[in-house]
C-alpha cells in the first residue's frame, strides 16, 4: 500500500488532534503513569558558625520529623549555631535521577540503587556547585538517621548539606 502525500495525512489528523485538546477533563484522554518512587527525602543546606552575627536571619525550620536537629548537628561538626539556608523535598525516583536544590548553587543528585536491608534506600549521591560536581558517595538512607555532609568553608564557618528519608 502506498502512503498519501505527508501533508494530506497531516492535514487529516490534525482536527482529531484539535478535537482531543477541546475534550472535557477525563474524557478520551489515557491515564498518566507516574514514575515510581522509593520514598521521600528532605534536604537542606546549612550554614554552621561560632559567629551568631554571621547568621542571616533565616527563619526556616525543619519537618517535624527530625527533632533537635542542631543539637545532633553539634555532636558531628564543633559550631554553636546552625541555620538553615535553603531546603527542599523530593521524591526519589527508581528508575530516573532525582535532584535537591535547596539553593540555586549547592544542590544534590540522587540515583537509587533500590531498598536497602532493613529498610532505607540505597543511593548514589553528586554533591553539585553550579555546573561541578565535588563530591561523589554511596550511602545508604534510613527514616530517622539523617545524613551530613560537610561542605566549603563559607564566611566564618561552613555549608554542610542534611539529607533525610521522610517515612513512607
Amino acid at each position: 500500500m502506498k502512503w498519501p502525500h505527508p501533508v494530506l495525512f497531516s492535514l487529516v489528523i490534525c482536527p482529531w488532534v484539535i478535537a482531543q485538546d477541546a475534550a472535557p477533563s477525563g474524557a478520551g484522554t489515557l491515564p498518566v503513569a507516574k514514575p515510581a518512587t522509593e520514598g521521600k527525602v528532605w534536604g537542606a543546606l546549612i550554614f554552621a558558625t561560632d559567629d551568631a552575627a554571621q547568621l542571616t536571619g533565616s527563619q526556616e525550620k525543619p519537618p517535624a520529623s527530625l527533632p533537635k536537629l542542631n543539637e545532633r548537628l553539634s555532636k558531628v561538626f564543633s559550631f554553636k549555631h546552625f541555620e538553615i539556608l535553603g531546603q527542599h523535598q523530593q521524591d526519589i525516583f527508581r528508575e530516573y535521577e532525582s535532584w535537591v536544590v535547596p539553593s540555586r548553587d549547592l544542590f544534590l543528585k540522587i540515583d537509587s540503587k533500590g531498598p536497602a536491608d532493613q529498610g532505607g534506600v540505597n543511593l548514589h549521591l553528586q554533591v553539585w556547585r553550579e555546573q561541578q560536581v565535588l563530591v561523589k558517595s554511596e550511602a545508604v538512607l534510613r527514616p530517622g538517621s539523617p545524613l551530613f555532609i560537610g561542605g566549603p568553608k563559607w564566611k566564618n564557618g561552613r555549608l554542610i548539606f542534611v539529607l533525610s528519608l521522610e517515612q513512607k
